[in-house]
């Protein structure tokens, strides 16, 4: 007789829970079939090793899964980095940090209003305009490997000096600008680009190059279309597009840390 204990049930949902965090995490990162195909290797190995003990294949299949991991590991080592860094994300923990913490609202108003309104009157004036640019800000994940693709700016963040450096005829406005620990910190920076095959093909390079920043990292990717003068925002591998200044200021002011 088969039984069935609480901790049996314990094992079964941290496990599907585990797998809910990896298909989320390749489908933003446009990685989806990879995520099937392991999916179903693992299938494979279980069925043939542990259920019908198949002693030849299950250890083909075994040596497999050893070089398989290390394989993954490197393949996708920004996916897992950012998996981890969502683990211990501290906006998760935030009830929890109010039981020890005081508020500190005055504090996170000030800082709302040096860190998002700049960006938002410069992405109004570029996108009247029709200046084209791309922003991004840091979150939780390090993007100090993209600012050395750069030029270094390290300046605090201003109106005038975005609408600056994306001016067309300055020699960085072809590249992304970097933004983290709450000032600019590059310019002309170079990032990955999406090949996800769902975005429209009117959407222009700095609009992959946001979206793939967003797959690869927690970032969120602020673009001004040279074309349309449309602001689209890129986040944890969604691209909103057509947003308003009022509906650009509310995304950027939750990014704001509320401790």
């Amino acid at each position: 007789m088969i039984s069935f204990s609480l901790l049996d049930a314990l094992d079964i949902l941290l496990a599907a829970v585990l797998i809910f965090y990896i298909y989320r995490l390749m489908k933003e990162s446009g990685t989806l079939n990879v995520f099937f195909g392991l999916l179903s290797f693992i299938i494979v190995w279980v069925i043939a090793s542990q259920i019908l003990e198949m002693k030849l294949i299950g250890t083909i299949l075994d040596k497999f899964m050893s070089i398989g991991l290390i394989i993954i590991v490197i393949l996708f080592k920004d996916q897992i980095k950012r998996f981890l860094v969502e683990l211990g994300d501290h906006k998760r923990w935030r009830a929890l940090r109010r039981l020890f913490h005081h508020s500190r609202d005055g504090a996170s108003s000030d800082v709302t209003k040096t860190f998002v309104f700049p960006i938002v009157y410069a992405c109004m004036n570029m996108s009247k305009t029709r200046t084209g640019a791309l922003i991004v800000i840091e979150q939780s994940v390090s993007l100090e490997a993209y600012e050395r693709s750069g030029d270094r700016i390290d300046a605090v963040i201003n109106s005038r000096l975005i609408e600056n450096i994306f001016f067309k005829n300055s020699p960085l406005h072809d590249g992304a600008m970097i933004i983290a620990h709450d000032r600019i910190q590059s310019a002309g920076c170079i990032l990955p680009v999406s090949h996800d095959t769902n975005i429209p093909r009117s959407l222009g390079l700095r609009h992959r190059s946001a979206l793939g920043i967003s797959q690869a990292t927690d970032a969120l990717a602020i673009v001004v279309s040279e074309e349309t003068g449309y602001i689209s925002v890129a986040h944890r591998g969604e691209l909103t597009t057509r947003l308003s200044t009022s509906e650009l200021e509310h995304r950027l002011a939750q990014l704001v840390p509320a401790d």
